[in-house]
């Protein structure tokens, strides 16, 4: 049986033919996108035309427009495509007309500045916490992540600030779908002993991870709540357990207060 002709060959939207859609030019563009987004550390022209069934040509033009609307970013070492925080962005949430993420960039950069870590700014997305954006920090070693991870919420600081700013009955219907799954020996897998954490978050304004997420990782975090003091997101900073010590963590922690308060000013202005 002879190939099936260029124009028709099937995209990745789950086999269809994109050529039957009311718009086979967006529904491959979007295939396209998907396909990327599937690959976070990317992947070449080449290979996206050949797992895609796309023409080359029709898949670097639409790869180089991606680029150039800010969808995707091409890395110049190995020419491989991968999404950009657009997308996340546009999804994120919004006060007053104001990305979060756009509020967010000054005080995050700040903090990275003055503590030389890693921060990141995360929100809450299907249960998980997901990395909308990250400030790289300026040691020899450091601990970092990728814009669009996911994590689960128990183990980690930033999903733990959430959490606990969260009223008690999201928090219960939380509970009902999920195990806390251990992944190190500080993981809190209970819900009296995670409760009880929560509880010392809101009291102090601030939650922690003790390595309860990756062993000798320390990371401490503060929400950035709304006008009627839901979470909207919170602020991290990460670092070796050596560098960041349970002792250090309330001054850390302000620096982190200090950021999400900047954030929420930022979105209050507009």
């Amino acid at each position: 049986m002879p190939a099936p002709a260029p124009s028709r060959r099937r995209g990745t939207a789950a086999g269809r033919d994109l050529d039957t859609l009311p718009s086979p030019t967006a529904a491959k563009t979007l295939a396209l996108l998907d396909l990327v987004a599937r690959h976070p550390r990317g992947l070449t022209a080449a290979q996206a035309a050949r797992d895609s069934g796309l023409t080359a040509n029709l898949v670097f033009r639409i790869l180089k427009t991606l680029v150039a609307m800010g969808y995707c970013v091409q890395h110049s070492a190995t020419k491989t495509y991968a999404v950009s925080g657009r997308l996340l962005e546009m999804s994120a949430p919004q006060a007053g007309g104001r990305s979060l993420v756009v509020a967010a960039d000054e005080p995050l950069r700040g903090l990275c500045d003055v503590s030389g870590e890693t921060v990141q700014l995360v929100i809450e997305s299907g249960g998980k916490a997901l990395v909308l954006e990250q400030v790289q920090g300026t040691h020899a070693l450091q601990v970092c992540g990728r814009v669009g991870m996911r994590v689960p919420l128990h183990s980690c600081a930033p999903g733990k600030a959430i959490l606990a700013w969260w009223d008690p009955a999201r928090r219960a219907a939380w509970y009902e779908r999920r195990t806390l799954k251990r992944f190190t020996a500080t993981t809190l897998t209970d819900r009296r002993s995670l409760e009880a954490d929560l509880a010392a978050a809101r009291d102090g304004g601030f939650a922690t991870d003790r390595a309860e997420g990756i062993d000798g990782i320390h990371c401490v975090a503060a929400p950035v709540l709304d006008a009627h003091g839901r979470p909207l997101a919170a602020v991290t900073m990460m670092a070796p357990a050596a560098r960041l010590p349970e002792a250090d963590f309330p001054a850390a922690a302000a620096r982190c207060i200090a950021a999400a308060r900047a954030i929420e000013a930022a979105l209050a202005a507009g």
